[in-house]
């Protein structure tokens, strides 16, 4: 792994908000920070409800990690345009991150409750 990557556990539980619902909630969230950035929240895919994500045709490439694809947030209110992204085979330093989402909370609300 790249010595600015960290990997824990996130320590509470953790929700996640869209258009006044809660998409997920999780006592196994993990927490990455990453250089001087702020700190992202990764949730289980088991923790959240993935009816309300599609993939979208959005891609990115980090050196550290690997390829992202995204998921726009289909709401009550309209969608959400790629609101959470994932690793789905993340290189081996961030191993622990696959299976989880991430989210942008620019779009939607990221809270330990």
């Amino acid at each position: 792994m790249a010595d600015h990557i960290k990997i824990r556990p996130a320590s509470g539980t953790w929700v996640v908000r869209a258009a006044g619902a809660v998409i997920g909630e999780s006592t196994k969230a993990l927490e990455l920070t990453e250089g001087d950035y702020p700190p992202v929240i990764y949730f289980p895919r088991d923790d959240i409800a993935m009816a309300f994500l599609d993939p979208s045709d959005t891609t990115s490439t980090c050196p550290y990690k690997g390829d992202a694809r995204y998921f726009t947030l289909v709401a009550k209110s309209g969608p959400i345009a790629d609101a959470a992204w994932s690793y789905e085979d993340p290189k081996e330093g961030v191993a622990a991150i696959k299976d989880h989402l991430a989210f942008y909370t620019t779009k939607v609300a990221v809270e330990e409750v």
